[in-house]
């Protein structure tokens, strides 16, 4: 561990939004030993996304300090659905999804974090307790202590439901404080009701309660929203670079001050315009999770699509049906994995091109020799060649034997 400094708490706390109890994180460090700091993500979705890096980032702090992170993958929480900042109950994931998540997270947070100082957890590992050690864990808080929590207020003062189940999510959430020993926990400012319950199972399990430190949330693309999958408003961190870098081209001009701090730990430049920013925040993103090559080329696409408004050098081709004329619906959910219901409104919204013109909402079903060798284009960055395949060889006849 690097020797711990004064000025070890101000690095810290320079971006986060509280730190709680007050004096309770300086009284952490004073302790001169590794700290065991605690983040729980749940697989609720197949990506980790720049919004999760917030926090992410913040532990690495810790570590390049000498502490220890404690990265648990909420697989058994994620069964139950955390009802932070929701108005409703979560959908249920199949346990096959969750689990398929559970790998994601683990591989992609890396790309973050000090493996050599990351402990990766699934609480899987204790939650699977018996009834009696669920009793006990219940009794450590009351229904009316739950219900303070602003979004169980709200959806109890309307008459909306609130599961058992969704109640216990808080508990769980501490329990898994107390089993991995956490000194520190971070989360978003939507998870402190949360984190300051973790503090409180710690002490009726006979632990030190652990610090909090609640981190900014980072607004999605449409620069409005959290970012989330459920919203289809992020970045994943291991999306491919043109994706990375189209999408982060499209954040608001008002966001960008907080995607800077939040992400590059600056201020975007006054001096440049704001397409200029937008350009250099999205090249060094590509590049931190793709490589300085990568990034470039990227950016080179996105001009060529964009700017110079031609379609890239290189574009996958894609047979044409047999039938004739083809049902362009069909053949863009089958090419693009979109459903016939979202390939007509994309049709009807002007989002579907052949050879750069924008198709009419009506062009349902067009010629198959309009469409042999033709770029379909979806969206602003999907594309695909069209191609007549190729008939296949007739079978030799056999010849007559030799008299």
């Amino acid at each position: 561990m690097t020797e711990r400094s004064d000025g070890d708490a101000e690095f810290l706390l320079r971006n986060a939004i509280e730190a709680l109890p007050q004096g309770e994180l300086e009284r952490k460090l004073a302790l001169e030993r590794p700290l065991r700091v605690k983040l729980g993500i749940d697989p609720t979705a197949p990506d980790v996304h720049l919004g999760h890096t917030v926090v992410l980032q913040k532990l690495r702090e810790f570590q390049d300090l000498g502490h220890t992170v404690v990265l648990i993958v909420g697989d058994y929480t994620a069964r139950v659905g955390d009802p932070s900042g929701r108005s409703a109950k979560r959908p249920q994931l199949a346990a096959e999804e969750i689990e398929r998540n559970a790998e994601t997270y683990r591989s992609q947070a890396v790309r973050i974090l000090d493996r050599e100082r990351t402990e990766l957890r699934r609480n899987g590992e204790w939650l699977a307790m018996s009834m009696e050690d669920l009793f006990s864990l219940a009794r450590t808080a009351t229904v009316a202590q739950l219900l303070e929590r602003e979004d169980f207020a709200k959806r109890y003062a309307g008459g909306d439901p609130i599961s058992i189940l969704e109640l216990l999510y808080p508990l769980l959430q501490g329990y898994d404080s107390v089993a991995v020993r956490a000194d520190v926990e971070l989360g978003g400012t939507d998870q402190k009701f949360n984190l300051l319950l973790g503090r409180e199972v710690q002490a009726a399990y006979g632990a030190p309660p652990q610090a909090i430190l609640t981190m900014p949330i980072l607004p999605g693309i449409d620069g409005v929203r959290r970012m989330s999958k459920t919203l289809d408003n992020y970045v994943g961190v291991a999306e491919p670079p043109e994706e990375m870098f189209g999408k982060l081209m499209r954040v608001p001009d008002a966001a960008m001050p907080a995607y800077y701090a939040l992400l590059l730990g600056s201020g975007p430049d006054p001096g440049l315009e704001p397409v200029a920013q937008k350009r250099r925040l999205a090249h060094a993103l590509t590049a931190r999770f793709h490589g300085e090559d990568a990034a470039s080329e990227a950016e080179a696409r996105f001009d060529r699509l964009h700017v110079e408004r031609r379609p890239p050098d290189e574009i996958d081709e894609a047979p044409l049906p047999a039938d004739d004329p083809v049902h362009l619906p069909a053949l863009i959910a089958e090419e693009f994995g979109v459903s016939r219901a979202q390939a007509r409104r994309l049709l009807a919204q002007g989002g579907v091109r052949l050879d750069g013109t924008a198709l009419s909402p009506d062009a349902l079903d067009l010629p198959a020799a309009r469409l042999d060798g033709a770029v379909l284009q979806v969206g602003k960055r999907r594309f695909k060649r069209l191609r007549t395949a190729a008939p296949a060889a007739a079978a030799a006849e056999p010849s007559d034997p030799p008299s």
